[in-house]
């Protein structure tokens, strides 16, 4: 058993003790950025005269020949070694020799794994933004198509006012940018190197932090060294936004699967993002949108376990603090993928405008229209209010909408009521004359359209300036 603290030990560890303390089987993830993390110890213990530049460069080449033999297959990452620093420890040392025990100068497994967890997420920051960038992407696209797409707006699932589908995309666009937002939050936040903290007490070397921490483009290196090796905040931050998406896709979900029913047929989903039944030939069913709402609570409960352990953990490191990685890991996973397949869901599906436009005028959608004309007439709200109440009610009795009521129906429940309350109640006036800011008509959606591609252009930019290893 390959381990880095076996002096103090009189007898081998119990293997089931072993297995059960050992975190090859998961960190094992963590080999780039262990490695990274060394490359970057060691330059600094040379530049403060700790190490020489030939014990630097040559621990430098050992640590680079372990990285490339693991991309390549040549070198595996077995359960022989506890942890990913065991394994390129121990593999450094058999390729270098008694120099290779210089790379934990200065160092200790606390603050190591801190730097990894922290590079580790850090790096998969950038790809969830990439991931809400191209779902942003494609909404603004869909956004753009469907600007005129007139469609019943929901509340309580019931028909409430007509909007626009480009409305109703918008609404999802804003969830998706302050979750973008709240990546940068957490990167700007947790972008300081814990790296030189030791154990929990620092160090005696005389370690520069400062340049370790430039060197792994951190903003700097964290400030108290209890709190940098014993800190998962940012793990339970990232888990509580990717909680969030996962509320936001959860969400539109459903609304995908409502939609894609045979009762709305609102839209239909792509084969490629589509399965069948196995029993009934008939079934198309939304199995992405309905899995995707279901990993919901799968990364709920990652959120809801780390803060479990964390809430009663002492200053400063503490084992069970070795939970936090196989629940982000997953919880990152997971995110990613669903991120990833619906978009593609989204982007390939086809829109029934008719069949929204229909739906919108059948439910009574612009009755609070017809109740405004009658208002704008002066009539008081609360007689419209009724007064439209009862027309609903004769087209119920009818089964027909509004707008196929004769001008003589009208003027039977209201005289107020002329040829024009047709133009007022159609689907275009109704949703075109809401032009406030945020509201679904095409002047103020174009304005919302405008923003958007100023949002998309700065991520964009954003993109550009991550630059990983």
């Amino acid at each position: 058993m390959a381990q880095l603290w076996g002096g103090r030990f009189t007898k081998e560890t119990d293997k089931l003790v072993y297995n059960f303390n050992a975190s090859i089987s998961f960190d094992q993830k963590f080999y780039r950025q262990d490695i990274r993390g060394s490359i970057a110890h060691v330059t600094m213990l040379a530049s403060s005269g700790i190490l020489t530049d030939e014990e630097r460069d040559q621990i430098i080449a050992g640590l680079k020949g372990i990285l490339n033999d693991v991309e390549n297959g040549s070198l595996q990452i077995t359960s022989e070694y506890e942890d990913i620093h065991s394994f390129v420890e121990a593999n450094l040392i058999d390729r270098i020799g008694d120099v290779g025990k210089k790379l934990h100068t200065g160092r200790s497994r606390n603050d190591q794994v801190a730097l990894d967890m922290k590079l580790y997420v850090r790096d998969e920051i950038i790809e969830l933004k990439e991931l809400i960038y191209k779902l942003l992407t494609t909404l603004h696209r869909l956004m753009n198509e469907h600007i005129d797409t007139y469609m019943p707006g929901f509340t309580h699932l019931q028909k409430a006012q007509p909007i626009t589908l480009a409305h109703h995309f918008g609404a999802y666009m804003e969830m998706f940018k302050r979750d973008y937002d709240r990546m940068n939050d957490i990167y700007d936040r947790m972008n300081y190197c814990p790296l030189g903290s030791g154990a929990l007490a620092g160090t005696t070397y005389p370690l520069d932090r400062e340049l370790t921490a430039s060197l792994l483009d951190f903003y700097g290196p964290t400030l108290n060294s209890m709190d940098s090796v014993a800190d998962r905040d940012y793990c339970i931050e990232l888990l509580s936004a990717m909680s969030t998406i996962m509320m936001h896709l959860s969400r539109f979900s459903e609304e995908i699967i409502i939609w894609n029913s045979n009762e709305y047929q609102f839209v239909e989903l792509d084969d490629s993002y589509s399965t069948g039944s196995s029993i009934m030939p008939q079934k198309k069913n939304p199995d992405i949108a309905e899995l995707v709402r279901g990993k919901t609570g799968r990364v709920y409960g990652a959120l809801t376990s780390l803060l479990t352990t964390m809430k009663g953990i002492p200053l400063a490191y503490n084992k069970d603090m070795q939970e936090d990685k196989e629940l982000t890991f997953d919880a990152i996973d997971t995110v990613k993928g669903c991120l990833a397949l619906f978009t593609g869901m989204i982007a390939t599906m086809t829109v029934n405008k008719p069949r929204m436009e229909a739906s919108a005028k059948n439910g009574f959608t612009n009755a609070t229209d017809a109740a405004d004309y009658l208002v704008n007439h002066g009539v008081p709200f609360r007689d419209a209010h009724g007064i439209v109440g009862q027309l609903v009610l004769k087209c119920i009795e009818e089964n027909i909408s509004l707008d196929q009521l004769s001008l003589d129906e009208y003027k039977a429940i209201c005289p107020v009521f002329e040829d024009d309350i047709y133009t007022a109640i159609s689907m275009e006036e109704c949703v075109q004359k809401r032009n406030t800011i945020g509201a679904p008509g095409h002047a103020a959606m174009q304005k919302v359209i405008d923003a958007n591609d100023k949002f998309l252009a700065w991520a964009e930019q954003d993109l550009t300036k991550h630059t990983k290893e």
